[in-house]
C-alpha cells in the first residue's frame, strides 16, 4: 500500500462504567492503553500515531514517551463521535485507522487488512459473525433487560456480524463526510463506519478476531490465569560398594584419608550414586545404571560429582526442580563426622542447591553386617522434586 497511514486511537472516554481508568489496567507489565499504541506502533504501513485524551491526558502523555513513531496527543470532544474527529485533524495520513484505544489485542493481521482494504474502497472495518440468536426488542436503555420486554423481532444471524475497530477510511472521503450530515445525523453515528453509511458511501468489512475484544465492563477483563500447584515427588536411592585397597575412598566428592577405598567402574562415590538414584527415581527417569552404563569405557573412573551435574540438567529438561536432598552413609570406618560439610556442599553445588537444602548424616551399624564389618561402605538417600 503506497498511501501514508494514520493511527487515530481514541481514548479520552470516562470508563464510568468500569469505575477506574480501565486504560491503565496492567496486562502483566504494560497497560492496556500501552499495548493499543504497540500494537500500531509495529505496524510497518502507519507513519504517525494520534491519540485522542481526555482529562487522562497526562496518563496518556505519560505512555506515549517512549513510543518510536511520531505522535500527537489531541483533546477529545463530548462525544465519541466528535473525539475521532478531532484525531483525524489532527492526522496527516492519506489513510486513517480509527481504533478503540481500549482494544488492546488488536492483531497485526487485523489492521493490516482493514488498511488494505480502505486503501481500495474509502471504508473498511474487521468484523466477526454474531454468534448469538440476536432479538430486536422495546427500546430500553442498552444496558439491562427491562421488565416484561417483549420481543418484536428475530434477524437472521447469518447476515448480523460485530463490527471491531481498527475503522480505517480514506481520511479526505472522511471529512468530506462529516460536513454532509446535519446535527440530527451527526447524532446517528455510533461508530465510524456508520458516518459513511448515512452519507451513502461503501464501506467493505474485512476479517477480525474474536480476540480482539473491547473492555467496557470489569467483566471484560482477562481473568488473572490460574497457576497449576506444582506436583511433587519423592524418590529414594541406594547403593554401596566394597572396601578394596589401592584405591582412594570419594564420598560426596570429598577424598576421605582412609587405607582403603570403594571399588567401582567409576570413582566409586557411594554417597553421590545414592543421590542421584533417589532423584532420577523422582522423576520415574530410571538409575544411573541407565545413563552411565558400568560397561562403558566413558565412565571409568568418572568423576561423579560432575555426573550429578548431568543428572541436574536432565531433570531441569523434564521440568522438573530439586527441593531438598536427605542422605545417609553406613559406615564403620572412618569417622565420617569431620567430612561431612564439605560433602553437603559438593552436593549442593552438582545440583544446583543451597547447602541448607542438602543434608548428609553418617552411622556406624554397630559391627553388624557388610558394612559394619568393614567390608564395605553403603548409603540410603531421598529427594524432594516438584515441578517448575
Amino acid at each position: 500500500m503506497e498511501k501514508t497511514v494514520s493511527a487515530v486511537l481514541v481514548a479520552a472516554g470516562s470508563s464510568t462504567r468500569m469505575g477506574f481508568d480501565k486504560l491503565s489496567f496492567d496486562l502483566g507489565g504494560e497497560t492496556v492503553l500501552r499495548r493499543s499504541i504497540r500494537a500500531f506502533e509495529q505496524c510497518p504501513q502507519v507513519a504517525q500515531i494520534v491519540v485522542v485524551a481526555g482529562k487522562n491526558r497526562p496518563f496518556v502523555e505519560q505512555q506515549t514517551a517512549d513510543c518510536t513513531k511520531p505522535v500527537v496527543v489531541v483533546s477529545g470532544g463530548a462525544t465519541r463521535a466528535e473525539s475521532a474527529k478531532n484525531g483525524v485533524l489532527a492526522a496527516c495520513g492519506e489513510i486513517v485507522a480509527v481504533h478503540d484505544a481500549a482494544r488492546p489485542f488488536v492483531s497485526g493481521t487485523v489492521i493490516e487488512e482493514a488498511l488494505a482494504a480502505a486503501a481500495r474502497c474509502g471504508a473498511a472495518a474487521p468484523a466477526v459473525p454474531v454468534k448469538d440468536t440476536v432479538k430486536i426488542a422495546q427500546r430500553g436503555d442498552g444496558k439491562t433487560v427491562p421488565p416484561a420486554c417483549m420481543v418484536e423481532q428475530t434477524p437472521d444471524r447469518s447476515t448480523l456480524y460485530a463490527v471491531q475497530t481498527p475503522q480505517c477510511f480514506d481520511r479526505a472521503a472522511y471529512l468530506a463526510a462529516l460536513d454532509e450530515l446535519d446535527e440530527e445525523k451527526v447524532r446517528l453515528v455510533t461508530d465510524d463506519c456508520s458516518l459513511f453509511e448515512l452519507t451513502g458511501r461503501p464501506v467493505q468489512l474485512t476479517q477480525g478476531d474474536y480476540a480482539n475484544l473491547k473492555i467496557t465492563t470489569r467483566e471484560d477483563l482477562p481473568r488473572p490465569v490460574q497457576k497449576e500447584e506444582p506436583k511433587m515427588r519423592i524418590g529414594h536411592g541406594y547403593d554401596v560398594h566394597r572396601l578394596v585397597e589401592d584405591r582412594k575412598l570419594i564420598l560426596g566428592g570429598v577424598e576421605v584419608p582412609f587405607e582403603k577405598g570403594l571399588l567401582g567402574h567409576s570413582d566409586a562415590d557411594v554417597l553421590t550414586h545414592a543421590v542421584m538414584d533417589a532423584v532420577l527415581g523422582a522423576a520415574a527417569l530410571g538409575d544411573i545404571g541407565k545413563h552411565f552404563p558400568d560397561n562403558d569405557p566413558a565412565y571409568a573412573g568418572a568423576d561423579s560429582l560432575k555426573l550429578a551435574q548431568h543428572v541436574a540438567r536432565i531433570l531441569q529438561e523434564k521440568g522438573w526442580r530439586i527441593e531438598n536432598i536427605d542422605a545417609t552413609l553406613l559406615c564403620q570406618r572412618p569417622k565420617l563426622a569431620p567430612h561431612i560439610p564439605a560433602m553437603r556442599a559438593n552436593l549442593a553445588a552438582a545440583f544446583g542447591l543451597p547447602v541448607e537444602a542438602v543434608s548428609v548424616k553418617a552411622t556406624t551399624e554397630e559391627h553388624l553386617g557388610f558394612t559394619g564389618e568393614g567390608l564395605g561402605i553403603a548409603a540410603h538417600a531421598v529427594a524432594l522434586i516438584e515441578t517448575l
